[in-house]
């Protein structure tokens, strides 16, 4: 099999490592690949939202699968144009990735099919935005309508950030078209908790739970990121919860899907808040979320490309999906200054002898040497018979990697470490 991985992170470059364990997979392409991905895939150079360049690259190559990992190119309608060049996709329509391409979409949705979130209001005016804003409790949630690269949400402790955060929205644009509407939330609190799952519309698989850390700064402080690392499973999410989980928010999101005429195939990723009043959906993603991926698909032992198929080919029920019983820690080493301004182009040194371990997200091969090129650089993961030992091997691992200004946090897993052993 040819198979055509579309974007160029720390996340695709997982896949990647993944779907070649399957023996079908002759050649693997990226689109646009990076500078570590070279080593495991043939990179081309093709922007991931230039559905039209996908598609005719996918054409002229044979193509006999696709898989599209970003947010954008599946909003943009990458799946319905390969498709309709009969190459197979794993990944949602257009029509299903709105279930994140728009925040609106996707409340309003949660509202009609009593799926449990946060109270919310949409606002298309800065001025009555402004003056809903004078009139709420603090703290509050102002997302962005559509997509901002993980950085559209934010928790504003007072009405001075909230009115500074939606005058950069929805006046100043920083996430352009993104913040024309935006939505107004309660602000919960309890343990978030990821779920990535597979589906082909009829069945849903839950793969294992993980837990993002997504502020930049130890201690949960400083602006949201795409994510400093993530450890799986997450000890929040027990057995009671799971069940909860199934029967209110995972099978009523696909049958709703279903009902809009919007069927959803591929990774459905639920952002879930465990409230006291049970849990709540903080947000859906239409894809693998980067970097709790990195964490996950270590420890799954059934085969990625043979499960990626079964959604595509609505064979998902027949299917086995097993994950190891083991734990996994994934630190993200960044380029210091991220989400906001930092500099790149800086030598990387990683040992061979801990290769296997790394992710590449933002680097490039320059004259056969590989640079920064990104606020995330590199993922480390350790996958270990226990959180405390997956956590310890990911950081020592991280200390054996190598660039100038680079950052990272200190304390991924520290809050799961600590709930485990009070519970003990």
């Amino acid at each position: 099999m040819n198979v055509m991985v579309v974007g160029g992170g720390g996340r695709e470059h997982a896949i990647i490592k993944k779907i070649k364990e399957n023996k079908n997979v002759e050649k693997v392409y990226s689109l646009p690949g990076n500078g570590g991905i070279l080593e495991e895939a043939v990179c081309i150079d093709i922007d991931s939202k230039n559905v039209d360049e996908i598609a005719n690259f996918a054409k002229n190559k044979n193509i006999d699968y696709a898989i599209i990992s970003p947010d954008d190119p599946l909003v943009l309608g990458a799946v319905d144009k390969l498709e309709s060049l009969k190459i197979p996709c794993f990944g949602p329509n257009s029509k299903a990735a709105i279930i994140e391409g728009s925040k609106v979409f996707s409340k309003k949705f949660m509202k009609k099919y009593n799926i449990p979130t946060a109270e919310y209001e949409v606002f298309e005016d800065y001025k009555s935005a402004l003056e809903y804003l004078k009139k709420s409790k603090y703290p509050i949630v102002i997302k962005a309508d559509g997509l901002a690269l993980g950085k559209g949400v934010f928790i504003s402790k007072d009405y001075l950030e909230a009115s500074e955060f939606i005058q950069s929205v929805m006046q100043d644009k920083v996430f352009g078209k993104s913040g024309n509407k935006i939505v107004i939330e309660e602000y919960l609190q309890g343990p978030e908790v990821s779920i990535l799952s597979f589906t082909d519309g009829k069945t849903i698989v839950p793969m294992i739970s993980s837990m993002d850390h997504k502020k930049a700064q130890d201690g949960d402080k400083g602006l949201n990121t795409g994510g400093m690392g993530a450890i799986a499973p997450n000890p929040y999410y027990t057995e009671e919860i799971a069940k909860i989980c199934m029967e209110k928010i995972f099978k009523p999101t696909i049958e709703g899907m279903n009902a809009e005429g919007r069927q959803f195939k591929g990774c459905l990723y639920f952002g879930l808040m465990i409230t006291k009043n049970g849990p709540k959906v903080i947000e859906y993603n239409c894809r693998f979320g980067d970097p709790e991926t990195q964490a996950i698909l270590p420890l799954l032992e059934s085969d990625l490309l043979d499960i990626m198929l079964a959604t595509t080919n609505q064979t998902l029920s027949q299917e086995k999906v097993k994950f190891k019983n083991k734990f996994s820690c994934c630190v993200v080493l960044s380029s210091k200054g991220y989400p906001q301004k930092y500099e790149t182009g800086f030598e990387i040194k990683i040992p061979n002898n801990i290769k296997e371990h790394i992710n590449i997200a933002g680097a490039k091969n320059k004259d056969g040497t590989l640079v920064t090129a990104g606020g995330r650089v590199i993922s480390v993961t350790q996958v270990d018979d226990s959180l405390e030992l997956a956590v310890k091997g990911a950081y020592e691992k991280a200390k054996k990697i190598s660039f100038e200004n680079m950052y990272y946090r200190k304390d991924i897993g520290k809050n799961a470490l600590e709930y485990s052993r009070k519970e003990l």
